[in-house]
């Protein structure tokens, strides 16, 4: 029997803002395991991939360059199984995400995907559109700009004429929650799964974490968060994620950001066990 190969490709820097450590020494974990395992792992730059012959049976990949999703997906579509898929690194930019997810019925805010050129004073509920956050809506947010609280329309309508001026044609809106903001990490189809308050770990990109302010410890059921976030993960088709969401007084939980193949900081050695044995499992089948 032939050894299999696997090319594992890195994610360039550009993308992991604030994060560039984390993300290498996750990526690197699981190369590790995965060798340990008995497979031959080739490790490629975005850049390397873009430009080399893929040959191997396997991808395991953090990348987000949009050229090299193309690629990867081109390769999917040839038969090469691919972790994450480069349609679930695709579905994970904040339009296609939100849409999905509300099409989906995953819970999660008050939204509306517009232009950058257009004005808007409510949601489609009829509820004015005052407290909120708007998102770069073609892409990953690489930038601490690309993610903007808004507390008025006047401000509303001054951060999208900025976010006009950078180039950026349509964003997506969601409604601001109330209640404890809840970081979370998962492997689809295994059991592992983690969540944490990332205000306590000071755990950040952006500081946005700051509007919520000290969780107060909400009382919540961690089973059906972890459904919530497997239903997100199956709509997106992305197995390695993370993510935020939002636990309302009432214990309500809804999702307002989904990632694909986070850097799982808080638990890297269990994360990076039950990302290798899915890959692995995935290869078997």
């Amino acid at each position: 029997m032939k050894q299999i190969k696997i090319a594992g490709v890195k994610r360039h820097t550009l993308f992991s803002p604030n994060h560039i450590g984390n993300d290498a020494a996750i990526f690197s974990a699981v190369t590790n395991l995965l060798s340990e395992a008995g497979f031959i792992v080739n490790l490629y730059t975005e850049q390397e991939f873009l430009v080399n012959d893929i040959t191997e049976d396997v991808v395991f990949t953090m990348l987000r360059n949009e050229q090299a999703v193309r690629k990867l997906q081109q390769l999917e579509n040839g038969g090469i199984i691919a972790v994450n898929s480069g349609y679930g690194i695709e579905n994970c930019t904040r339009e296609r995400m939100t849409r999905l997810l509300l099409e989906n019925n995953v819970p999660h805010p008050e939204s509306l995907i517009i232009s950058t050129m257009e004005e808007v004073t409510t949601y489609a509920s009829g509820r004015d559109v005052a407290f909120c956050w708007v998102k770069r809506g073609d892409f990953h947010a690489i930038h601490r700009e690309d993610v903007t609280y808004v507390r008025n329309k006047e401000n509303l309508r001054e951060v999208m004429a900025e976010y006009a001026l950078r180039g950026i044609n349509r964003v997506v809106i969601n409604e601001h929650l109330e209640g404890d903001l809840v970081k979370f990490y998962g492997v689809a189809g295994t059991p592992f799964f983690h969540w944490f308050y990332p205000f306590d770990k000071k755990h950040s990109k952006f500081g946005h974490e700051e509007i919520n302010g000290k969780p107060e410890g909400i009382h919540f059921d961690m089973g059906h968060l972890k459904d919530i976030c497997d239903k997100a993960s199956e709509a997106l088709s992305v197995m390695v994620y993370g993510g935020d969401c939002i636990i309302a007084p009432d214990g309500t939980i809804r999702i307002i950001d989904f990632n694909d193949w986070p850097s799982f900081a808080p638990c890297r050695e269990e994360a990076a066990h039950a990302i290798a044995s899915a890959i692995i499992e995935k290869i078997k089948k």
